[in-house]
């Protein structure tokens, strides 16, 4: 029985690395539709807020970083892989849950997705850009948001278990 049980586990932290994986060929299957179809810089109006563009961050998130000399590629490709490790570790940890392994399995598919990008081409695309009254919103791409929705839900984990205790 126990061997049977510990299959059983093991389907299931497979199944929660398999989302990390869609996101991963999603992310990547879309990028190579905007390289495809925009060439660096163009960009298409799509409504009053939002186009879709092809431009490159060669930075993290809002561009942090972005004109230094380079070293950052690796510092972030680094640091992504070591996360990546972290993460597939708590997958497994938590493969019976379910809000915690799905934040999990979000943030790495994001982390690889962008991680792809920078080794292949030094810089990740990015396509989303939303703008709205003046202001600007840095354009971003599938994986950013699986790795912010992940978050979200790593932090809204801790938010319940916390009322649990206290409660």
């Amino acid at each position: 029985m126990p061997e049977l049980f510990y299959k059983r586990r093991s389907k299931r932290w497979l199944a929660w690395l398999g989302l990390g994986v869609f996101v991963v060929v999603l992310d990547q299957f879309v990028k190579l539709m905007i390289v495809a179809s925009f060439t660096y810089g163009e960009g298409l109006i799509i409504t009053s807020f939002f186009n879709l563009v092809h431009v490159l961050n060669h930075g993290a998130a809002f561009s942090f970083l972005a004109d230094q000399g380079g070293w950052q590629r690796w510092f972030f490709t680094g640091l992504a892989f070591v996360i990546s490790i972290w993460l597939i570790a708590m997958i497994r940890r938590h493969q019976d849950e379910r809000l915690q392994p799905l934040a999990f399995a979000l943030i790495l598919g994001g982390a690889i997705g962008n991680v792809i990008d920078r080794v292949r081409i030094g810089a990740v695309i990015d396509y989303l850009d939303f703008h709205a009254v003046g202001y600007h919103f840095p354009a971003f791409n599938l994986a950013d948001s699986a790795i912010t929705l992940g978050v979200i839900l790593m932090l809204l984990q801790q938010l319940l278990e916390g009322r649990k205790s206290h409660g």
